[in-house]
């Protein structure tokens, strides 16, 4: 009897947690608002963004080019940081707008501009890599990549920061 007891509040809560997840915290019902499409009507959908995607601005795309795409540091000691300009220029014809930059871990954080980048113009990246708890004994190699998300085509472009960082002897690994 206890076995089916909690059966039934297991199956409860998952109702309510399903039945949650879909109110968006608006009064009317979504089939009382939507639109019926007709034969002389269409309705075209575009798919949310997920929640831990960044945003592609809407509208017209542009390219850009970067003098370099990656940047060796060289060998450095553990708890070193580092911090390299990427140089760009938006070499088409539309503004440039970038959304979002981020670091293939938290080791390794951009900074970029906010606003638009005209037709022509240049812009910089600048990356930090902190290399605290990421060196060996003997040197260890290390290659963070940065994603660039743009009102370009593709949208994503790729910048990556490398070397290695040692560890002194004796350390603990």
């Amino acid at each position: 009897m206890k076995n089916l007891n909690l059966f039934y509040v297991i199956v409860a809560f998952a109702l309510v947690g399903m039945v949650a997840c879909n109110n968006d915290g608006s009064s009317a019902k979504a089939e009382d608002t939507a639109a019926v499409p007709t034969a002389t009507t269409s309705t075209t959908t575009t798919p949310a963004a997920k929640p831990n995607e960044p945003t592609v601005p809407a509208g017209p795309t542009t390219t850009i080019k970067f003098d370099k795409n990656e940047f060796d540091y060289g060998t450095i000691q553990e708890g070193d940081v580092v911090e390299h300009v990427y140089s760009f220029t938006n070499t088409g014809t539309e503004p440039l707008i970038i959304s979002n930059a981020k670091g293939s871990c938290g080791c390794t954080v951009p900074q970029w501009p906010k606003e638009p980048i005209a037709p022509g113009a240049d812009g910089e990246i600048k990356v930090k890599f902190d290399s605290k708890g990421k060196g060996k004994v003997g040197g260890g190699n290390q290659s963070k990549r940065v994603t660039i998300t743009s009102n370009t085509d593709p949208v994503n472009t790729y910048l990556t920061i490398k070397g290695v960082v040692e560890k002194p002897e004796g350390a603990v690994q």
